[in-house]
């Protein structure tokens, strides 16, 4: 190589070198400048949430938390996909993101196929009324209704929280209407407001909404609530994931977060007319469907995150639950019956591996939730208290719908709960844990054949078997729950084409049927 060749190539070389510091090294140079000379040395990161328009969200992301974060040393970014689940969960993997927020439904359906990239570290809030199945009244006047099969339309926008309230009615209440995704029944639509718009027009029998439109829907003349989750626990629980790789690496941060969070939840809890104001400016509302929304979920302390969602307890004894465990594996069951899986999507089949109770219980042993309320319902949910009921009161009540259970068995001739029938039982209760606010009313039933006076004899006794094993075994109340003997009075209905042998097999049962008051 001559001489003029050598430095043809070194001059190349050196422009290589300017041009690359010049693209890539001069701004970082320069943005370390900028830093270091200004008081954003202080600064510790950006922390970037994915999550949409929900306003059980909105406390995460309000100013009043971004302040706090600033002040933590963090630039809190909270970027909205308008409930992209999928790419959440794809962004949460490839790291774009340290956070999401998510239903636990959601997680389950879209975070299976990105290999689950975060874990569980906080339930955010749960929709308590902020969904619901509202119907013509003269069209769908109960659950059971639906179960005529027939005509119906009902509007509903896909992969969306209400959706995941309408397959929990169908796979709870046993619907097989409601599981078949592709039945004539179904109007798919681009949101809550367009479904409302199919009701009021009257082109659909029923929709499922939310807030601010069950609102809106229930001031419109022969509409009515069929089911809201305003009368559930544990169906729509929404999340806070983080980032499994960042929160290796960097901890501090998380807890910095989660402890911003906590003191801003109790911040506008302490000032309601704060946060009221705050929702009306940040979704352009009037104050009355600013307040509607607020009806509709009921946001998480730490200390029922610690108590109540994680099993967490500052003293040896004190009532725990592991509602999220439960939460996470109810989701699964009904995704799984519905459809939307033929197995478990559950990581290996264990629950824990979507779940890191470390920072709530951290921070919650550090005292920051001391002087949140408690979880309200007092401890199990199951065991909440009922006022008492004349026969003529019970009489009254509405029915909202039965329960899905398969046949219990008892003893022949006898109203002895076998070992199957106490695991059928046991199957039923997982059910009914969604359901705190409404009686129960257990109703025996017999076959068509001996005498009708002894067939009711044998099927309030059994009703009253089933009962007892309720109360025993899981605490309801006595005031909840009331067991009528139907006997051979109420047959269930033949269905076409079905033999006496199966026809009488059905026949003998015990029917778990929600009731409610009305005001």
């Amino acid at each position: 190589m001559n001489r003029h060749v050598k430095i043809v190539a070194a001059l190349i070389v050196v422009a290589a070198a300017v041009l690359f510091g010049s693209r890539y090294l001069l701004p970082l140079y320069e943005d370390w400048q900028q830093k270091g000379t200004s008081d954003a040395r202080a600064t510790r990161g950006t922390i970037t949430i994915g999550m949409d328009n929900w306003v059980g969200y909105f406390p995460l992301c309000s100013d009043e938390n971004v302040r706090r974060m600033r002040r933590a040393g963090y630039l809190l970014r909270c970027e909205d996909d308008a409930a992209d689940y999928a790419g959440r969960m794809e962004r949460l993997r490839s790291g774009e993101l340290e956070l999401a927020v998510a239903t636990v439904d959601s997680y389950l359906k879209a975070g299976d196929a990105a290999g689950y990239p975060a874990t569980i570290v906080a339930v955010l809030d749960e929709s308590k009324g902020g969904d619901a199945l509202v119907s013509r009244a003269d069209r769908i006047g109960s659950i059971d209704d639906l179960k005529a099969g027939g005509s119906f339309l009902i509007a509903v926008t896909p992969d969306s929280p209400s959706e995941h309230l309408l397959k929990s009615i169908g796979v709870h209440f046993d619907i097989p209407l409601l599981r078949d995704q592709q039945a004539a029944w179904r109007v798919d639509t681009d949101g809550s407001e367009a479904a409302l718009d199919l009701l009021r027009e009257n082109k659909v029998d029923a929709a499922v909404l939310w807030e601010p439109d069950v609102s809106r829907a229930l001031q419109l003349d022969g509409i009515k609530e069929v089911l809201s989750t305003a009368d559930t626990e544990g169906l729509i629980v929404d999340i806070l994931l983080v980032n499994r790789r960042w929160s290796e690496s960097d901890p501090e941060a998380v807890y910095a977060l989660m402890t911003s969070y906590f003191k801003t939840l109790r911040y506008f809890r302490d000032n309601p007319d704060a946060l009221r104001e705050a929702i009306a400016r940040h979704y352009d509302l009037p104050t009355d469907q600013a307040e509607a929304l607020l009806d509709g979920v009921a946001w998480t302390t730490l200390s029922a995150n610690a108590r109540t969602w994680f099993g967490v307890s500052r003293q040896p004894g004190a009532w725990t639950g592991e509602a999220l465990v439960d939460a996470i594996e109810s989701a699964s069951d009904i995704l799984v019956e519905h459809g939307d899986f033929d197995r478990s999507p559950i990581p290996n089949g264990d629950p824990y591996r979507l779940t890191n109770s470390q920072f709530v219980a951290d921070l919650f042993s550090g005292g920051l939730g001391a002087d949140d309320d408690a979880d309200p319902a007092g401890g199990d949910p199951l065991a909440r208290a009922f006022d008492p009921l004349s026969d003529t009161q019970w009489d009254g009540l509405t029915e909202v719908g039965t329960l899905k259970i398969r046949p219990i068995v008892f003893q022949s001739g006898s109203a002895e709960l076998t070992y199957e029938g106490k695991q059928e039982m046991d199957r039923a209760v997982e059910n009914l844990r969604h359901y705190p606010n409404f009686r129960l009313q257990i109703s025996g039933h017999t076959g068509l054949r001996g005498d009708a006076t002894a067939n009711r004899t044998l099927s309030q006794s059994r009703a009253e078997s089933v009962g007892r094993y309720l109360r025993v075994t899981y605490g309801l109340d006595v005031n909840r729950v009331r067991e009528v003997g139907r006997g051979s009075d109420a047959p269930l209905e033949r269905r076409p084409g079905e033999s006496n042998r199966a026809y009488n097999y059905r026949l003998p049962r015990v029917e778990l049927t929600l009731v409610a008051e009305e005001y």
